[in-house]
């Protein structure tokens, strides 16, 4: 009661510039309604989901699955309690070009080996650039950077190019998912806590005169410690191993054979995948047919940072068809959360009206809502189809998720092209199906861009 009382007396004493007066509170207070209406919906947000009632019924009607244009169907992943959206896109579209060149076999890459060596580079990353940073000041804006995330499961494409270039492949059944593959938050955040520590240790050695040689064994010590939690926590990856290959139906083909990470690799991707493709992105607050490159975005600390060419959605659109068209799967992001309609699995503008639920306006456009954190980019999807109209228009897209077989569209979201427009952000594009005059823009010296950016989180 003496803090209800309190908490009285502040709002009318309050009388400096900038605060809630007395008189604008009166003034709010006059400003609501209070008719039967009103009531009712009071009664109704308060006991249900706000999706629920704001559910347009007018549009929830059965979902329209048939594309005129559709890559050939895989099994679904999942990637549970975790964000390892990004890598999960990218092999599924690796295992699509794998089952396209041979036309016969099928495989499921192992997301458990490549997350390991995705924690272990992001590790050295974050102590690499402790050292790096050291001369400043623990409030300087990019020493706070590394220590604020250490490490997170979250990534692009790039890195899938990158650790896969390093590390290679291995099939799922070699090195299968743990619990806390599945489940990364705990193991995240022990490892963050340790990685600070060092962190702090590091700027210390630095900070003493101490050689560089000395700094460079103790970092090395200190991934050793890593590691070993890695271990512990996903497995140890394997140097060689035995398989054999297994066509569409499940069925063995061929004797099985020994190979590395590193020989696996090449029997099923064949090249790097670096210098094979282009980033591509629609980020309507800058300029169009610009290169950017996002500083401090990779995840090995010897790779590449994430680098796109902006774009107008439509000439995104025709890319995406042009790979589409040829069987090619696409590695692709949105901010998947916006008038998401779950249980249909269905991407539209149209599935829900908040605005009629609550009386007002939600007016801010693309630019506007990146620009204050609105929307951005929070997970990958591949891209597998497209439906055109008469003129070659898309209607709507469809997705491969990793959410589960049993999650939307039997593991799929279909995207309305309006919702598309609005709710997509990135690309990645096989070289071969873009045209000349955007890959010369592509290798355009880059603008520099900070990590800290809206749209620069990465894809989970």
């Amino acid at each position: 009661m003496s803090l209800c009382l309190f908490a009285a007396l502040s709002v009318s004493a309050q009388s400096g510039q900038g605060g809630i007066s007395v008189d604008m509170l009166n003034t709010i207070r006059q400003q609501q309604t209070t008719t039967a209406a009103d009531r009712a919906l009071r009664n109704a947000i308060a006991a249900n989901a706000i999706d629920n009632l704001a559910q347009n019924y007018l549009n929830a009607g059965e979902v329209d699955d048939h594309f005129s244009v559709e890559t050939k169907k895989q099994s679904i992943t999942d990637q549970k309690s975790s964000g390892r959206c990004w890598m999960f896109s990218g092999l599924n579209v690796l295992r699509a070009n794998f089952a396209k060149r041979t036309d016969s076999l099928r495989v499921e890459f192992s997301q458990d080996y490549l997350f390991f060596w995705d924690q272990l580079e992001k590790s050295n990353l974050f102590l690499q650039g402790v050292i790096d940073t050291a001369l400043k000041p623990m409030d300087d804006q990019r020493v706070q950077f590394f220590f604020k995330n250490p490490l997170s499961d979250g990534g692009t494409f790039c890195g899938v190019a990158d650790l896969t270039a390093k590390y290679g492949l291995v099939p799922k059944a070699v090195m299968p998912e743990t619990f806390s593959a599945d489940n990364t938050s705990k193991m995240s955040r022990l490892i963050d806590s340790k990685l600070r520590e060092f962190g702090l240790e590091l700027r210390d050695m630095v900070a003493q005169g101490r050689k560089a040689a000395d700094i460079e064994k103790r970092k090395t010590e200190m991934l050793g410690v890593i590691y070993h939690m890695l271990v512990l926590t996903l497995g140890e990856p394997p140097t060689q191993f035995t398989y054999a290959f297994r066509g569409q139906s499940g069925e063995t083909v061929g004797q099985p054979r020994q190979f590395t990470p590193q020989s696996f690799y090449a029997e099923v991707v064949g090249q790097p995948l670096n210098g094979t493709f282009i980033m591509v992105m629609n980020d309507p607050r800058r300029p169009y047919h610009k290169t950017y490159e996002v500083e401090y975005d990779r995840h090995t600390y010897d790779g590449h940072n994430w680098k796109y060419l902006n774009l107008p959605m439509d000439e995104i659109e025709q890319l995406a068809i042009a790979s589409l068209k040829d069987g090619r799967k696409l590695y692709s992001s949105y901010d998947v959360g916006k008038f998401l309609d779950r249980k249909r699995g269905l991407c539209d503008l149209k599935n829900f009206d908040y605005e009629s639920l609550f009386g007002t306006t939600f007016s801010m456009n693309k630019a506007q809502r990146i620009a204050t954190f609105d929307s951005g980019s929070t997970h990958a999807m591949t891209l597998t189809a497209v439906d055109l109209d008469a003129e070659g228009k898309p209607l709507k897209w469809k997705v491969e998720n990793s959410w589960g077989a049993s999650y939307g569209q039997e593991g799929c979201l279909i995207m309305t092209a309006e919702w598309f427009r609005e709710f997509m952000f990135r690309l990645v594009v096989d070289k071969q199906y873009v045209p000349q005059n955007l890959l010369r823009l592509s290798e355009q010296t880059p603008v520099m861009v900070m990590p800290e950016d809206p749209l620069f989180v990465a894809d989970e």
